[in-house]
């Protein structure tokens, strides 16, 4: 490739591109036209999870942890039984299971763990504790991606830690 040295390559230059972006535009158009007219789709990039109210009526997403690439496990929490609740959701809903995991427990007391964990296509979860006037330490994983956050959202549902 040549750079542009007079006024003439600038245009010859400025035309080349135009026709080449005809081109890659018309062959972008050919090949969803083909991919329509056979039934193929042509996938469409990975959009981020999103918490949809997997825990139920009641429960505000107070916090969440991205697991890049994968998913994002939400915790949320129910002012009116004190109750948290943890999903960990794939970025796509499609395609076959993975081993999904989610857990929640009070800050230091093991024994309160909850936890699910298994092959899934959407969401694993949900789990629930109540911990009403505690932190929380909790987090998922996707695919052997783990991911998890300590003593978090103490007591009440404005402290949020991203």
């Amino acid at each position: 490739m040549r750079l542009a040295t007079s006024s003439e390559d600038t245009v010859k230059c400025a035309v080349s591109t135009r026709v080449a972006g005809a081109a890659l535009l018309a062959a972008a158009t050919t090949v969803t036209a083909l991919a329509a007219g056979t039934g193929t789709s042509v996938a469409a990039p990975a959009r981020a999870a999103a918490y949809n109210r997997e825990c139920g009526t009641g429960y505000t997403q107070v916090n969440q942890i991205p697991i890049p690439g994968r998913g994002t496990v939400f915790l949320t929490y129910n002012a009116a039984t004190g109750k948290n609740c943890v999903v960990t959701k794939r970025n796509s809903s499609t395609g076959s299971p993975l081993w999904m995991g989610s857990w929640l427990q009070r800050n230091t007391e093991l024994k309160s763990k909850q936890e699910q964990y298994g092959s899934f296509t959407s969401y694993s979860g949900p789990v629930y504790l109540d911990a009403k006037g505690k932190c929380v330490d909790w987090g998922g994983e996707i695919d052997g991606y783990v991911v998890a956050r300590y003593k978090t959202n103490c007591a009440t549902l404005a402290q949020t830690e991203r």
